[in-house]
């Protein structure tokens, strides 16, 4: 590795990808795993992110995820993300790939102009909602039509990038033989590739 400053380190990615998990949803689950994987595949630098919500009992937790507190902390989580990025990949071209809770941090997709992938992103949500309508740089948004934070019409009202899996509910899983939901999945993925390959990485 070349000590000077004057020239890029020819091993530095310049693509990197942001993971951002749900409640209770980690990176290691299926949508955010393989999405690392694409990534991997794409020679991009992957940071996932590991939090833990705060515990409240049902009633105050979803008073909490569609409040300003909740935005606030999720912003937070990622702008250190974004930190520790501009560290270890500097000048890499970042998206972010967020799921259901990880869609409160859309302010920093608006504010920094980065492209992003949302899966099940919070449409019930005043606050995430707005955040999408601020969005310079494209993104991708993909739900379930039996979700309740789903809404398929305003999805298409706000992006172009838009995958709705009938029947699917907020964990992408459909009704019937697991084979069902593996395909829904695979839709899913497949939609997150073609996005990066001609959208965001193109």
């Amino acid at each position: 590795m070349s000590e000077t400053s004057d020239s890029a380190d020819p091993g530095t990615p310049d693509r990197a990808a942001i993971l951002i998990p749900g409640n209770g949803y980690t990176t290691d689950f299926p949508l955010l795993h393989f999405t690392s994987e694409a990534a991997d595949l794409r020679a991009a630098y992957v940071e996932p992110i590991r939090w833990t919500p705060p515990e409240k009992e049902q009633a105050e937790f979803r008073a909490w995820l569609s409040g300003t507190e909740a935005e606030a902390w999720a912003c937070g989580q990622v702008a250190d993300a974004l930190s520790r990025v501009e560290k270890l990949a500097p000048g890499a071209r970042t998206v972010l790939v967020g799921k259901s809770l990880g869609s409160r941090a859309a302010p920093v997709a608006a504010d920094r102009s980065l492209p992003a992938v949302w899966f099940t992103p919070l449409l019930s949500t005043p606050g995430t909602v707005a955040a999408l309508r601020r969005c310079t740089a494209p993104f991708l948004l993909v739900g379930g039509s039996d979700d309740e934070t789903w809404d398929g019409a305003l999805a298409r009202e706000l992006t172009p990038h838009v995958v709705e899996i009938p029947g699917a509910d907020h964990g992408l899983f459909v009704p019937g033989p697991l084979a069902a939901t593996l395909a829904a999945h695979a839709v899913a993925l497949t939609a997150v590739e073609t996005f990066l390959d001609t959208v965001a990485w193109s």
